[in-house]
């Protein structure tokens, strides 16, 4: 079990002022009184109601859940952090089999997988879906099965995430998290957690289609540098194919009918060069990348 000391715990905010209490509640009942919120400017006395609830609030300088996150690590001097949204929707008393794993030493990063235990109707059948392609994504593009990467409940030490670089504003940040843990070659696992709908009243941030475009644009962005050859063969295969069945028809065009295409001869062999240096950079880009991880390794 963690020494509550060491521990604190991290709950970005908007508009959650329905669920916070109860939510910090939870925690400080079980001996974690280092709550920390970071509120997004709420409108309906989120940060009020967590003070009156023992926590320290803090406003975050910027917008969205990404920003929130940078800018509360800065504020975190306890070495283990345990990070869940406000909602109510993920337990107090999955926070020691959280942290067990980091406390013990054997990893840096632990990930709540709320598939292995969800609460009928706790998420639409479409966040169910997309949750299921994200991270089918991000097995094949990184290599990494985290079983879910969207969770919103993680443990870490605060030295491990200090490396990171997060961009994302709003809730690719998770999958930010998820990538930065594999390039940097943070030791991560997963432990199942329960996982419940949202209490009455409480109305979620997640708008399914906008934020999960912005998550699918994330993954494939973070690819550069931890799989190039992903990230540049995906669109040197796609350009090459594009040319192939281009040039096919201005062959078939000239063989059957004798006419010629010859701009559409150029857009063939264009399509099909491009393709093939973009796939021949990424066969380099990805030789690159794997000799410095081997070099970061050596020196660590």
């Amino acid at each position: 079990m963690a020494d509550r000391e060491d521990v604190c715990v991290l709950i970005p905010t908007l508009n959650e002022g329905e669920t916070i209490g109860e939510v910090i509640d939870g925690f400080t009942s079980r001996g974690f009184e280092n709550v920390l919120v970071i509120d997004g400017n709420s409108t309906d006395g989120t940060p009020d109601v967590a003070r009156d609830h023992g926590a320290r609030v803090i406003q975050q300088s910027g917008n969205g859940k990404g920003q929130a996150i940078r800018e509360a690590i800065e504020h975190i001097d306890a070495e283990y952090v345990l990070m869940l949204d406000g909602d109510g929707t993920y337990r107090p008393e999955d926070a020691d089999d959280m942290l067990e794993p980091i406390v013990d030493g054997d990893y840096e990063h632990v990930i709540g997988d709320r598939f292995a235990d969800m609460e009928e109707g706790a998420m639409s059948g479409l966040n169910q879906f997309g949750n299921g392609m994200f991270n089918w994504v991000f097995r094949h593009i990184h290599g990494k099965n985290f079983e879910d990467i969207l969770s919103g409940y993680r443990a870490f030490t605060r030295e491990s995430v200090e490396n990171f670089l997060l961009d994302a504003d709003g809730f690719g940040v998770e999958t930010e998290m998820a990538v930065e843990c594999v390039k940097h070659g943070v030791a991560t696992t997963v432990v199942p957690i329960r996982y419940e709908a949202r209490p009455d009243g409480s109305d979620t941030n997640l708008h399914p289609i906008r934020d999960g475009g912005v998550i699918l644009v994330t993954l494939y962005q973070l690819a550069k540098t931890s799989n190039p050859l992903f990230y540049f063969g995906s669109v040197g295969v796609a350009s090459s194919l594009v040319g192939v069945v281009i040039g096919a028809y201005v062959g078939v065009e000239w063989v059957t009918q004798r006419i010629s295409h010859e701009v559409l001869a150029v857009v063939a062999a264009f399509a099909i060069l491009f393709g093939v240096q973009l796939l021949m950079f990424g066969v380099l880009s990805d030789l690159i990348v794997t000799l410095h991880r081997e070099q970061m390794r050596r020196l660590d």
